[in-house]
């Protein structure tokens, strides 16, 4: 695979970035074949690779570090996030400096490394300052815990925030965001890509495949399958939902262009996420070796434009068609005491 620059860092990854999300109980709870998986993925030229703390409560990183023990490590930019929970204890998560600090080191003991390529915060917490966050985080690459920052699923407004405190308070920035974006969420569009851009930040889109709502799986007349996410999140994946019956009618639209254009549906589905400018490589998540496969070669295929021109007939530019998927919900629209005047 080509090499492209992860922002303005100067490293370069590979097109496509491995996420470990799927590795583990959440997944694929057989460790020899996720690393399988994970060395079929480096052998066919990704050298970027994306997990988190809260994946499987740790497993995933754990699997990872398995699979880069052989000698792999030093050729793999290796990233890595937190905030979710990670046990009952409240300060057990979030974006606080008590939390990174501690956070770090367990995230380092379970991928068996020195250092974290790029550590990312998950979600914004409306409970910690950024530039508490900021500041833990510019002492750990001091420290060479980890080499850059970056930020996940955060708005445009938090995003342009932590730039401002970054300058200000002379804080290492974010030099990445990794935001849900797939045809069927193309929300970003609008404010956080724009806004990317500006910054010379490198864009990782998570779920670039819309949760398997691009893969084929979720079609009409068919059953849909039964996951670990579509269980826990059934807001996004149960097909008889307002929401999901506009991704299921734009999927088969979808379906019809992608057999019109020679290609398979996951393949327009990636392709068009690396067709944006401002995108640096979308994460892929596979949780079988067939999953990986139909998806490697997606760096290679370049849309002609009356194929783009089609997708933003189908879902326009800056439409998410089920809200539930931008994956963060500001708690002004969650707590009605943020809303209402007491």
């Amino acid at each position: 695979m080509d090499h492209v620059s992860l922002g303005r860092t100067g490293v370069k990854v590979s097109p496509l970035c491995l996420g470990a999300m799927n590795f583990g109980a959440w997944g694929n709870p057989d460790h020899d074949d996720s690393i399988r998986i994970i060395h079929r993925a480096l052998d066919a030229g990704i050298n970027f690779i994306d997990t988190a703390d809260v994946y499987s409560h740790g497993e995933s990183e754990e699997i990872v570090g398995k699979a880069l023990a052989d000698g792999r490590r030093d050729h793999v930019v290796l990233a890595t996030k937190a905030h979710a929970p990670m046990g009952e204890d409240p300060n057990q998560r979030g974006n606080s400096r008590r939390w990174i600090v501690r956070e770090v080191e367990n995230s380092l003991r379970r991928l068996d490394t020195d250092h974290i390529d790029l550590y990312q915060i998950h979600r914004p917490d409306p409970d910690t300052h950024i530039d508490e966050t900021l500041g833990a985080l510019t002492d750990l690459i001091r420290d060479g815990k980890i080499r850059y920052a970056g930020c996940s699923t955060f708005p445009a407004h938090r995003i342009v925030e932590s730039h401002w405190v970054a300058e200000q308070r002379m804080r290492e920035r974010f030099v990445t965001e990794q935001p849900p974006y797939s045809i069927l969420t193309r929300g970003i569009e609008a404010d956080v890509l724009p806004v990317a851009r500006e910054y010379g930040m490198g864009v990782l889109p998570w779920s670039p495949l819309s949760g398997g709502w691009l893969s084929g799986k979720y079609r009409r007349g068919q059953d849909a399958p039964n996951t670990h996410r579509a269980n826990f999140m059934p807001d996004r994946f149960d097909p008889s939902k307002p929401d999901n019956v506009r991704k299921l009618d734009a999927v088969e639209e979808l379906a019809r262009l992608a057999a019109d254009s020679g290609i398979t549906l996951v393949d327009l589905a990636l392709a068009f996420v690396l067709s944006h400018p401002t995108v640096t490589a979308p994460i892929i998540g596979p949780r079988t070796m067939e999953q990986l496969e139909s998806q490697l070669g997606a760096a290679d295929i370049r849309l002609e434009a009356a194929t783009l021109d089609r997708i933003d007939e189908i879902v326009p530019p800056g439409t998410t068609l089920n809200p539930a998927d931008v994956g963060w919900t500001p708690p002004d629209l969650e707590r009605k005491e943020l809303r209402r005047r007491r």
